[in-house]
């Protein structure tokens, strides 16, 4: 687990962090949280998405997004495996499977699927650990301002400027 504690020095003041009692930083995800698909021979988990907490949001924080992305996925083109937005700042962690799409208070938009919820790790086998990288995005939006369903240029661009700041978290995983 990787700490919620703030920085070393007490000068540098308290920072926005993501975390997840699942997985350390830069550690490896669990079976459980890759992607199933049977289609698939690489999907080889039960696509539970691993929970996760933030703390110490940027002042003017509204709404949150999050962004789960695969940088070395598809020879490098990159894979979206879970994009949630419309989280109200009061809200400072998902609980374990919350992106199945029941979790209330939060958006969906589109994975890799074209699907509103996480679609987990399914690197092929001859690649090695990917590194999944976990951002949440904390903005100054009305929790309801976008509509579901975007990709993730898409959001990214209607952020754009209620951006207020980010905090990230890798999980590494691999057969």
């Amino acid at each position: 687990m990787t700490t919620l504690s703030g920085p070393a020095s007490a000068a540098e003041g308290p920072f926005f962090q993501l975390t997840s009692t699942a997985f350390a930083d830069n550690g490896l995800l669990a079976k459980k949280h890759a992607g199933r698909n049977p289609a698939n021979p690489n999907c080889v988990g039960d696509n539970v998405s691993p929970p996760l907490a933030w703390s110490n949001p940027p002042a003017g924080t509204r709404s949150y997004a999050l962004v789960v992305h695969d940088q070395e996925g598809r020879n490098g083109l990159g894979v979206v495996h879970w994009l949630a937005y419309g989280i109200d700042a009061a809200v400072t962690a998902l609980p374990e499977g919350a992106g199945d799409g029941s979790f209330k208070g939060l958006v969906g938009g589109k994975n890799i699927l074209g699907q509103g919820s996480y679609f987990g790790p399914c690197p092929p086998k001859t690649h090695g650990p990917h590194h999944y990288v976990f951002t949440i995005i904390a903005t100054d939006l009305a929790p309801d301002a976008l509509a579901p369903g975007l990709t993730m240029p898409q959001l990214l661009e209607a952020i754009g400027s209620h951006a207020k700041g980010a905090a990230g978290l890798i999980g590494r995983f691999g057969h």
